[in-house]
């Protein structure tokens, strides 16, 4: 009978961190998400009971900060003493928000089924079942906050090497790792191909706060993403990977989400929108989409509305898009919507514009000259932004046809717009 165990694979906790931008918008959602880090972590723990995996697996960034809270320690302390009780043992790195230095002289003490990786080299722990050895686990964490560029966080650390400094040889091997990979290449980055060939089953890994794995068939090099989404720039569901090792089978790695609070862009599409309300409930009919995929009970969302529509100059006029976020707030709780943005355009019949041979007809010729020439608007772009001392970002070098068509339509909008005296 092939050998199995089945371990929980997380990181970036973040226990503390802040949430920004949402106490002046509303300090009810302000409030609630401080609450929401350590509920996702509670979740984490008890999933561990309820599947009753053999180990976690933690790749740094327990807390948010080299300092935390003696709550947020304590917290993290009694999760850890339910998996001890539980008989489920904890292997950590630490990251390069809570290094080594901070945990060796002030935090709490463990019980002893948590073992944390050393941070000046690399460590090995061995986890056995009933008494038989089944995997080596192989790791380094972060001694300071920072790394330097010349140092290899990954060096040393093989299956070979373990089995080798532990004396022992397992069907499974797993490294442990917070590390920038190649997905970052500023802090603390890695060679994927180092880590391939380093002979472990699995590569837990953290730092990167979106879940990925280079594999979809039989992931090895995994990073289980962070356990909260903490503002909108971390989106779409966040949890932890239930991973499977079998002898002769590829890896499987379960994602289950966490969060109680997702956050979300959305992009609607009003051109089919008559009425304010039409447009009111197609933004509610995509919250509630989003909200089904996330697997979430609550969701933040920042809205975009689009389309070429006749509300635009409707939309456009003061406290009307404040109001139409104020409604989506106030009926429905479980959203919030923390910003809803205006990107429509009002119907353009460019043909007849061309055909009046007024202004608006010589503007359009000269955008399709510019179009047709979009390395001189580029040249012209890079002359103004030296003028002022500044670097012309690169998204506008690779978008100048839509940059160009922006403005077009910005112009004609002002030309066409209601007569504000």
């Amino acid at each position: 009978m092939s050998k199995r165990i089945t371990w929980i694979h997380t990181a970036d906790l973040h226990l503390g961190a802040p949430f920004r931008g949402l106490r002046a918008l509303s300090p009810a959602w302000a409030d609630r998400m401080v609450e929401a880090i350590p509920e996702a972590f509670d979740r984490l723990i008890d999933l561990a009971i309820q599947r009753e995996v053999d180990f976690m697996a933690i790749a740094g960034d327990i807390f948010d900060a080299a300092q935390p809270s003696y709550r947020d320690v304590l917290h993290f302390a009694d999760g850890m003493k339910r998996l001890s009780d539980a008989g489920i043992p904890v292997y950590f790195c630490t990251g390069n928000h809570d290094p080594y230095t901070s945990w060796k002289n002030s935090y709490v003490h463990l019980p002893e089924s948590v073992h944390m990786f050393p941070a000046s080299q690399p460590g090995f722990f061995l986890y056995e079942r009933d008494g038989e050895p089944l995997c080596v686990l192989g790791g380094r964490g972060y001694y300071n906050q920072t790394v330097s560029a010349e140092e290899n966080l990954a060096a040393g650390i093989t299956k070979a090497a373990a089995q080798a400094a532990l004396g022992v040889e397992t069907p499974f091997g797993v490294g442990v790792l917070h590390t920038g990979l190649h997905l970052d290449p500023i802090k603390a980055p890695t060679d994927p191909h180092e880590l391939r060939a380093a002979g472990f089953d699995y590569w837990a890994l953290g730092h990167i706060h979106q879940p990925y794995f280079d594999t979809p068939t039989d992931p090895h090099l995994v990073f289980s993403g962070c356990i909260q989404g903490r503002d909108i720039k971390e989106t779409g569901p966040r949890g932890c990977y239930v991973v499977t090792l079998e002898e002769g089978a590829p890896n499987q790695a379960e994602f289950v989400p966490l969060a109680s609070v997702v956050w979300q862009k959305l992009t609607v599409d009003i051109s089919e929108c008559a009425t304010l309300t039409d447009c009111h409930d197609a933004i509610m009919r995509e919250l509630f989409t989003a909200n089904g995929h996330a697997q979430c009970e609550e969701m933040v969302e920042r809205v975009t509305l689009v389309g070429k529509t006749p509300l635009h100059h409707i939309l456009r006029q003061p406290g009307v898009v404040e109001d139409l976020r104020q409604q989506i707030n106030d009926g429905y709780p479980v959203f919030f919507c923390d910003a809803l943005i205006d990107r429509t355009s009002q119907p353009i019949d460019r043909a007849a514009l061309a055909a009046e041979g007024l202004f608006p007809s010589a503007l359009l010729a000269q955008s399709a000259r510019m179009e047709d020439s979009p390395n001189d608007q580029v040249d012209y772009l890079q002359r103004e932004f030296l003028a002022h001392s500044l670097q012309l970002p690169s998204s506008c070098v690779r978008g100048i046809d839509r940059l160009i068509r922006e403005a077009e339509e910005e112009v004609l909008d002002l030309l066409g717009g209601p007569n504000d005296d």
